[in-house]
């Protein structure tokens, strides 16, 4: 039997795989909840677990064969996969100012990590909890380091684009005094 697939009596294996499901959700949902997301620590360890539950339910499944199994396994991820989708959706929201006519979307970082702690919670279900730790290290890098990096790089570009504003700002003044007199 494959390392994938459980035993309904394997308790020690079960626990380990959804305790490590909700400890990976967890670790995500600090992060989003430090920055005052609105999905926080309890909606991220509910949605890896959640995942990590659906798909560990056909591998403990008496199948008439592997394949069966395997099949089924493929439908729940795409089930579990377009669910979260439909509750990332949720999370997003799009806000317009009356002076901007440009709107602004809010919540695509937080659903995008409600959606990878969901594939997190799969792999973990499935029993690869080392690309579930690995992939929730990359998550938790990408989602504090780069918005470091972003900052500082366009803190560095926005000073040159603050001098261009400000040129900019200038000759528009420049322009209304030559159209006054």
């Amino acid at each position: 039997m494959s390392m994938m697939f459980l035993h309904s009596n394997d308790w020690l294996h079960i626990a380990f795989r959804l305790s490590l499901a909700l400890l990976v959700g967890c670790l995500i949902g600090i992060n989003r909840e430090r920055k005052g997301r609105p999905a926080g620590m309890r909606t991220f360890m509910l949605v890896s677990m959640g995942a990590a539950l659906f798909v560990m339910i056909p591998l403990q499944a008496e199948g008439d064969s592997p394949y069966a199994a395997t099949n089924a396994l493929s439908r729940t991820i795409q089930g579990v996969t377009t669910g979260v989708g439909f509750l990332g959706a949720g999370l997003i929201l799009q806000q317009s100012s009356k002076r901007s006519e440009t709107p602004k979307v809010r919540g695509l970082t937080t659903a995008a990590s409600v959606w990878i702690a969901a594939a997190l919670g799969a792999a973990i279900g499935c029993g690869f909890w080392q690309m579930g730790v690995i992939g929730a290290l990359l998550t938790l890098v990408t989602l504090s380091g780069v918005k470091r990096v972003r900052q500082s790089v366009s803190g560095r570009l926005g000073q040159d684009r603050q001098l261009t504003d400000r040129e900019s700002i200038a000759e528009i003044s420049d322009l209304e005094q030559e159209s006054q007199d």
